[in-house]
């Protein structure tokens, strides 16, 4: 099972036989969060789409299908049925913007370095910036408003169109072609022009601290981080304390956010999910250590998979949670091909913690509420975790 921000591989999309647990509505400005299962990942068998959510499907494969009888763009007519749908997380994505996920989630992607999400009014602000890209050599910060792209207005589009502008889509624009960004902070307002670079996504980061205590930063759920996690915490000194940064971690696959649960539980539930009324499981695997303490940091950003992974370890008494309140995106979806290769998500259930929790609309409230300082708190926790009783 994979999540998403999940997307399929393109290629390979099998109407009605790949399930997502979609979580996350921000992206990566050149590459994305998530995939939806590959063909040899877990995938639902048709029997769970009940006629509710096949007769959505059918609602907007049928306004697509009536779009290209007329001439009239495939995409563009599902899109419209999507919004009449209410959905608050349905999407719509063309065939260029999933063969660039897929590429995102092997770790390798072409784009200038910047992570971006939409506002409640609009507004598409720049949320991360990758260390080293063309976007943070120019000063891009996190907190920017991106206003334009190549003389397009942001305002009001789809994070998605905007991530097609920045890569440059229309043209098939590759590393080392130019994008013009239009950009404001505070009362100032600029332009400058990047050069799209290839870039590679360092999903996991791990430190020594003193205490001893490592810490694991994972900034979104890529191909093997899950195994990255788990090695990280072999490695670990015994009797160290670890800290499992998620801030900022806008999710990605559901796969590798179970693989890293399962660094930290020997077996057991981590979360269930449910289909048109009908009830799945997400299991970590066996072996797990359960003995050196951790502390899990979260933030507004923390999002999808990560708060998937956040509310198992909370719920089974293996983590404490310190930070400020998680997103709240936790709602399962149904891919489906559309006549012009683009492929149309809709929601059809939602996924709740290992004590029944629902997260979406919600978020996860941390065991500590802290908006400063998030290390050292936890850092703190952990050392009365290590105190002998």
């Amino acid at each position: 099972m994979s999540g998403r921000d999940p997307f399929c591989q393109p290629r390979r999309i099998r109407r009605g036989a790949a399930l997502t647990l979609v979580f996350a509505s921000v992206l990566v400005a050149g590459a994305a969060t998530g995939a939806l299962p590959r063909d040899d990942r877990n995938s639902a068998p048709d029997e769970v789409r009940s006629a509710g959510a096949a007769g959505r499907q059918a609602d907007v494969a049928r306004a697509a299908e009536e779009a290209m009888a007329d001439g009239k763009s495939p995409m563009e007519a599902a899109k419209r049925a999507v919004s009449r749908s209410g959905d608050r997380w349905g999407a719509v994505y063309s065939r260029g913007e999933y063969e660039e996920f897929e590429e995102a989630l092997d770790g390798q992607y072409t784009g200038v370095g910047l992570w971006a999400r939409s506002e409640r009014d609009g507004r598409i602000e720049v949320t991360k910036v990758r260390a080293g890209s063309p976007a943070a050599t120019a000063g891009i910060r996190p907190g920017d408003l991106l206003r334009s792209v190549d003389g397009e207005r942001t305002d009001g589009r789809p994070v998605t169109e905007v991530v097609s502008l920045l890569r440059g889509d229309a043209t098939d624009a590759t590393a080392g072609t130019t994008v013009r960004l239009g950009l404001e902070r505070g009362t100032r307002a600029w332009t400058l022009t990047l050069r799209r670079a290839q870039l590679s996504t360092d999903s996991v980061t791990v430190r020594k601290l003193a205490g001893p205590v490592t810490l694991i930063k994972v900034a979104t759920f890529t191909k093997n981080s899950g195994h990255q996690v788990r090695d990280a915490v072999r490695r670990a000194p015994s009797g160290a304390g670890i800290v499992l940064d998620l801030r900022g971690n806008s999710g990605g696959l559901v796969t590798e956010a179970v693989t890293a649960a399962s660094a930290f539980l020997d077996g057991g539930l981590v979360a269930t999910y449910d289909i048109d009324g009908k009830q799945r499981v997400l299991h970590a695997e066996p072996g797990g250590d359960t003995t050196k303490p951790l502390v899990t940091l979260v933030d507004g950003g923390t999002m999808s998979a990560a708060e998937l992974l956040t509310g198992a370890v909370q719920d089974r008494g293996r983590a404490l949670v310190v930070g400020s309140r998680t997103f709240g995106k936790g709602s399962v979806q149904m891919p489906s091909r559309l006549p012009d290769g683009s492929v149309a998500e809709l929601t059809v259930g939602h996924y709740r913690t290992p004590s029944g929790r629902a997260v979406d609309g919600r978020g996860i409230t941390p065991d500590l509420e802290t908006d400063e300082d998030a290390l050292q708190r936890a850092r703190a926790v952990l050392r009365g975790l290590a105190s002998p009783s």
